[in-house]
């Protein structure tokens, strides 16, 4: 059996309802993990979020805000169907690095709200390259402030200690020897995290931007969890998720 169909295989026997429209070889271990779960915005549309918990999806990050002033179209309705379909949920802030952290901050804490069940918020730190009036750089210092700036108020307004979303270049030029204390979502869509980041362990990985899940029309970002599915369990009971 090769590796491409053993993936597959294994990819059945957990999740036989999900799928890739562009599987990539280099990520195909990413299967073997069992609990695996998507990452939404108001890209995805109205979600069927009942064929999603049958799907099998574990838990949801669900983007809430971008810089100080946008608020994701979706977010309250996919924060409420999440829950109320049992499915794990947390709330994503995407940093915009030319506006103050603490505008940022407070925006978030705005409009999220402070559920004691949900997962820890998360920051999605990355440059802005396609935006026309921020810079896709700052200082890797100045940038270093804001997420601590930020990751403060988060986990002040929650709670829980906060997960950092980040990617390949970015990790590399502000975040490698750095907050070692948060746990990472990694994002590697053509290798294994390992191979793309320096010294660094992750609780989530992002492995593909083309998944696809029943009750989402098009593609999702589909991700995995580190460990084994009671590993997964103890996780949300530490978290306050589950008793």
């Amino acid at each position: 059996m090769t590796a491409c169909s053993a993936a597959g295989t294994v990819e059945r026997a957990h999740y036989p309802l999900k799928s890739d429209a562009k599987p990539h070889e280099g990520v195909r271990k990413a299967h073997s993990f069992p609990v695996h779960g998507i990452d939404v915005s108001k890209w995805q549309g109205e979600i069927d979020w009942a064929e999603v918990k049958r799907a099998g999806t574990a838990f949801a990050f669900i983007k809430a805000t971008e810089g100080g002033d946008h608020l994701d179209e979706r977010f309250h309705e996919n924060w409420r169907q999440a829950k109320a379909h049992g499915i794990p949920r947390a709330a994503y802030h995407f940093v915009f690095w030319c506006r103050p952290a603490h505008e940022q901050a407070d925006w978030f804490i705005k409009n999220v709200p402070n559920d004691k069940d949900a997962l820890p918020p998360v920051l999605d730190v990355e440059w802005n390259g396609h935006s026309r009036t921020c810079p896709k750089k700052i200082d890797p210092d100045l940038a270093r402030r804001k997420i601590a700036t930020m990751l403060k108020a988060m986990e002040k307004h929650t709670g829980k200690r906060p997960i950092i979303y980040t990617d390949i270049p970015f990790h590399a030029d502000v975040l490698e020897g750095h907050f070692k204390d948060y746990t990472y979502w990694l994002r590697s869509v053509a290798a294994e995290p390992h191979e793309r980041y320096e010294n660094r362990d992750w609780l989530f990985w992002q492995y593909t931007t083309t998944g696809r899940v029943p009750g989402i029309r098009g593609p999702v970002d589909r991700n995995a969890f580190t460990g084994s599915r009671a590993e997964w369990q103890a996780y949300l009971r530490r978290q306050h998720v589950i008793r």
